[in-house]
């Protein structure tokens, strides 16, 4: 899908793109389960409003026009804003998030809300309150977490482009497991004013769309500083990367050991095909043990949830899951000591890992160690198992789907790269998409 392009061109309308979208979703989303909220009203009434912009020869940008959707746990003005959950179902958003703004400064026509994993705390999307996201790419499969509903979307061509949040890859996961795109950007790089925090020490928030364009035009709209969000940085100029000649990491047989089979020789064809490009590829020399960054990542975000969510919950209980509870009751009561050498240990692991990324240009690997799984089936505890060193480290990371080496369920890889290399990096990873496709 290349709506801007369409648009751009004049082969269609904002109304007309619109309404497709509108229509498609009420057929079809019965089934699929990606949105929380539609709101029809306000899509076609922005919708309009681009169309006349751009008659009068005054479009804001490539995203004018541009169906959109976003995340159920982002804030957008006059809508439910649940986070997944059941005790705020009725909470309207009095203001936009501030990426919800510089999507609407865009102009970009924003379709509704997304479903999600309840809380952002999970990675299957079986939401008890807003129902069970399915998998379009694979149906009765699941489309991965916390942001299944925006990974739905994208993969079922509701909207071209969505926005999901990335604690310990909750991007990039669905991204993977549904074929589509993900960027979990640079830590600062997108603000997170507007957010309901699962952990505002991991938290990003990030594009996932249909193709690279996509995403490159999604971080253009988001990126930058905001002066309500004091993580948020300013970005320095991006030094292009190409694929011939780039220096690409590939961590050890060790780290890799628990990928599926299609899974890793998906990966070993990306591998060579970089390499035939004239990347140079290097071992990755780090010493990590992914399920232990897992583990201490979790239980730092428990924690951080248990202080911004255990009020809500003690006040009305019946709004969260069983599930939920305990989980955000066990970050609530873990030992401070515990606590603290979980924050230790991911603090050592950022910095080890900036520093073993001197002189390299990304770490490429693949998304997740599993393909999508059937829904009602456990789900791998080692998921994230890829996915969290870029939010610890604070690095960029960019998920692409792969050619199933079997024909089967979509498989991915993720460049992870030097920090606020986002927009250079988007672009390396399209590189090598088309190679590996060619």
């Amino acid at each position: 899908m290349t709506p801007w392009a369409d648009l751009a061109a004049g082969r269609v309308t904002a109304v007309a793109l619109a309404q497709a979208a509108l229509a498609d979703i009420a057929a079809r989303d019965g089934a699929v389960r990606a949105f929380i909220t539609v709101d029809a009203a306000g899509a076609l009434a922005a919708a309009a409003a681009s169309d006349a912009r751009r008659g009068a020869g005054a479009a804001y940008g490539p995203l004018d026009g541009v169906p959109v959707a976003v995340k159920d746990n982002i804030a957008v003005a006059g809508l439910p804003c649940t986070a997944g959950t059941g005790a705020w179902a009725r909470r309207i958003a009095g203001q936009d998030a501030t990426v919800v703004a510089r999507l609407r400064a865009a102009g970009a026509v924003i379709l509704g809300t997304l479903n999600m994993h309840e809380g952002a705390l999970g990675a299957t999307t079986d939401n008890p309150w807003w129902g069970r996201c399915d998998n379009p790419a694979a149906p009765g499969h699941t489309p991965g977490g916390s942001s299944g509903g925006s990974a739905a979307a994208v993969a079922a061509g509701f909207a071209a482009l969505t926005l999901g949040t990335d604690t310990m890859g909750s991007v990039r996961i669905p991204a993977a497991y549904c074929g589509v795109w993900g960027l979990k950007p640079s830590r600062g790089a997108i603000p997170v004013t507007g957010l309901v925090h699962l952990s505002w020490t991991l938290d990003t928030i990030g594009p996932l769309a249909s193709s690279a364009a996509g995403l490159a035009l999604a971080f253009a709209a988001l990126a930058g500083p905001d002066a309500a969000d004091l993580t948020s940085l300013p970005l320095p100029p991006a030094r292009p990367l190409t694929l011939a000649g780039a220096v690409l990491a590939v961590p050890d047989e060790a780290i890799l050991a628990g990928c599926a089979a299609p899974v890793r020789l998906a990966h070993d064809r990306c591998v060579a095909a970089a390499r035939a490009t004239g990347a140079r590829i290097v071992p990755l020399d780090l010493a990590w043990n992914p399920g232990r960054l897992r583990r201490a990542g979790l239980l730092l975000a428990e924690a951080e949830a248990g202080h911004l969510w255990g009020e809500e919950m003690d006040r009305a209980p019946e709004g969260f899951s069983a599930g939920l509870r305990a989980a955000i009751a066990y970050g609530r009561t873990a030992p401070g000591a515990r606590i603290a050498a979980a924050m230790r240990s991911l603090q050592d692991m950022a910095a080890l890992t900036r520093r073993a990324m001197d002189g390299m240009d990304a770490i490429l690997m693949p998304t997740a160690p599993q393909r999508a799984f059937a829904h009602g089936s456990p789900a791998p505890a080692d998921q994230a198992d890829l996915t969290a060193l870029a939010n610890v480290a604070g690095l960029p990371a960019v998920a692409f789907p792969l050619p199933a080496p079997d024909g089967g369920l979509p498989c991915s890889a993720q460049l992870v790269g030097q920090p606020f290399s986002d927009p250079s990096l988007i672009a390396l990873a399209q590189a090598l998409h088309e190679r590996v496709q060619a």
